[in-house]
């Protein structure tokens, strides 16, 4: 299991239905995002390269995913500085694979 709920849990104060909102939220957003990033890499759109991996940065941090909110901040500074896009490519298809891994783990423990 690559994601802990020790922020959510902090947060939520015991309030089960917060956990699973967010948890919701979390699996609606950032497989869209996560798609949208990798047609902006394709397209070699640095501008969106940038604002989608922002936005999954704190979606992956608020479940502990440590590695890959490193991932992701990695392909916003490549995205922002309009680095190479091939390193850019290089870098996504392990943020790729953390996010789906952690996708299908939350569908599974919760039940969604």
């Amino acid at each position: 299991m690559i994601y802990n709920l020790d922020k959510i849990n902090e947060m939520a104060e015991g309030d089960e239905d917060f956990i699973v909102s967010v948890i919701s939220v979390f699996l609606e957003e950032v497989p869209e995002d996560l798609e949208g990033l990798e047609n902006a890499i394709g397209n070699k759109d640095h501008e969106n390269v940038y604002k989608l991996a922002h936005k999954i940065k704190p979606n992956v941090d608020i479940l502990g995913m440590e590695q890959t909110r490193d991932r992701a901040l990695e392909i916003e500074t490549l995205g922002k500085n309009e680095a190479s896009m091939e390193e850019i490519a290089d870098k996504f298809p392990m943020l790729k694979k953390d996010v789906l891994q952690v996708v299908a783990e939350l569908k599974k423990d919760f039940d969604l």
